[in-house]
């Protein structure tokens, strides 16, 4: 059931009714709708993976409640991993067992020794790095005690599957999301609507911006040896705008939705593109999972407390694992490794502090714009390997950029008119998302200063917008992941 579909419209219409004018009474009426919801919501993909969240709730659920009366430390060391290796077994299993067999088959060929080995059939499981992630922070923080252990199973189920982050995020943390299953909750009408504002600026995103620049990036990268550098350039780019359409879309309807139900998600993007340098961008970008691997596994690994060795190993660590988090492909784990070469020089420098985008002024100094246009011209390059098909369609695209025809005027992948309009439409966006980046997303104050016919002339051409693109109903980029 996609975000961008009418079945899901129908879907959050009777939810939303049921729960704020059936159960409102009633709050564990209302977690239990909400279980049922999202149950209904991810097995509409594939019901038979519903077995899975639910053996991850019930695992993570029951080695909660033993934490909470266990006081040996070895016997709570135990606890901890037999939810770890329960949770990235599930996940190691569905999502690496093949790439990691033909690699090691691959690695023998290569001493000369043939090993026969049938890789498997293996369907993935959508949202899986998702929850897992997500349940993981709940036993983590509870053998760390910071976080007292449920006794509410409807409650934890209801944390664990809850539809509107359950397929791509935000990661939440159980620290934050939990509690609020707990306490009664009312109906808001400024939250409310608040929320819908954010939906909306979520499905432009998707399907204005993304979906439009997909259009063009896949015609462009799938027939990248018909095309010049310049050519190859201009697909990046979009591609660049697809991704961050997609997945901050999703975040946006996401979190909107959640509002509708009374729930504070997290900030999941806020404005990277803007960033001054690649440490801005990491600290911007798809926030909830940075922050998970930042406080789960590079600061037990020792941070930036070490020596210079120390910082540069938990560095390449912490992007090599994120790049595999997003795929089993060594492009995923070549984007990763070339995060951390850039970031490397503001970790040794002692330069990654900055965190503020340009705040109170309508344009950035020279000097910002230079910062701006430098960061965003190498997180193009890095996502030309998160976008090829293999590390020899990323290399060959690479080598074309750079050669001669680079400095050729660029062919359009589809049409030019198209193609000029889709480039008018994301200049539009880029002036909406700058006007807005002090906010928690873009809508969230845009426009509020307006004369009212001018405000209401702004949303009703965004609201044309997506009607005008509304079409092929087509899949967010991070449900494969």
């Amino acid at each position: 059931m996609l975000f961008n579909s009418i079945d899901f419209a129908i879907f959050l219409l009777i939810v939303f009714f049921l729960y704020w004018f059936v159960a409102n009474k009633n709050l564990k009426l209302q977690n239990f709708l909400i279980v049922v919801a999202s149950y209904t919501f991810y097995g509409w993909w594939d019901w038979r993976f519903l077995s899975l969240i639910l053996l991850s709730t019930v695992i993570d659920y029951s080695v909660g409640r033993k934490l909470l009366i266990e006081e040996n430390v070895s016997k709570r060391k135990v606890l901890l991993w037999l939810s770890i290796l329960a949770n990235l077994g599930f996940l190691g299993f569905f999502k690496y067992y093949n790439f990691f067999l033909d690699n090691f088959v691959t690695a023998f060929l290569f001493f000369g020794t043939e090993i026969k080995a049938n890789s498997l059939n293996i369907i993935l499981p959508v949202g899986i790095s998702f929850y897992t992630f997500q349940t993981l922070s709940y036993t983590i923080d509870v053998y760390k005690r910071k976080l007292e252990p449920t006794k509410d199973f409807i409650a934890f189920s209801a944390f664990v599957s809850f539809f509107p982050q359950l397929v791509a995020g935000p990661i939440e943390r159980a620290t934050n999301l939990l509690p609020q299953f707990y306490k009664k909750r009312t109906f808001d009408y400024t939250k409310a609507v608040d929320g819908l504002r954010q939906i909306l600026w979520g499905l432009f995103k998707k399907i204005v911006i993304a979906d439009n620049s997909a259009n063009i990036a896949n015609e462009i990268f799938n027939n990248s040896a018909n095309y010049s550098g310049s050519t190859l350039v201009l697909g990046a780019i979009f591609f660049t705008f697809q991704i961050y359409g997609d997945f901050s879309g999703y975040s946006d309807i996401a979190i909107g939705t959640s509002r509708l139900f009374g729930f504070n998600l997290k900030q999941n993007f806020a404005f990277p593109y803007f960033s001054r340098d690649i440490g801005e961008f990491w600290r911007r970008w798809h926030i909830s999972l940075s922050t998970w691997f930042r406080d789960y596994l590079y600061i037990p690994l020792g941070g930036s407390r070490g020596g210079t060795w120390m910082k540069v190993r938990n560095t390449f660590a912490i992007f090599l694992i994120s790049g595999l988090w997003h795929g089993a492909n060594w492009t995923f784990i070549v984007w990763g490794a070339l995060n951390a070469l850039y970031f490397l020089p503001l970790l040794l420098l002692k330069k990654n502090r900055t965190n503020t985008i340009v705040q109170g002024k309508y344009l950035p100094s020279i000097k910002e714009f230079f910062q701006i246009g430098l960061t965003f011209s190498l997180t193009v390059l890095a996502w030309i390997f998160f976008r090829a098909e293999n590390i020899g369609h990323a290399l060959s695209y690479l080598s074309t950029i750079f050669s001669k025809s680079l400095f050729t005027i660029p062919k359009f992948g589809l049409s030019r008119v198209y193609t000029l309009q889709v480039l008018i439409i994301i200049s539009f966006f880029l002036i909406v998302e700058w006007r807005g980046r002090e906010s928690q997303y873009a809508l969230s104050k845009f426009g509020f200063n307006l004369n009212p016919y001018l405000r209401k002339s702004f949303y009703f051409l965004i609201i044309l917008l997506i009607t005008l693109f509304l079409g092929k109903e087509q899949q967010f980029i991070y449900f494969q992941f």
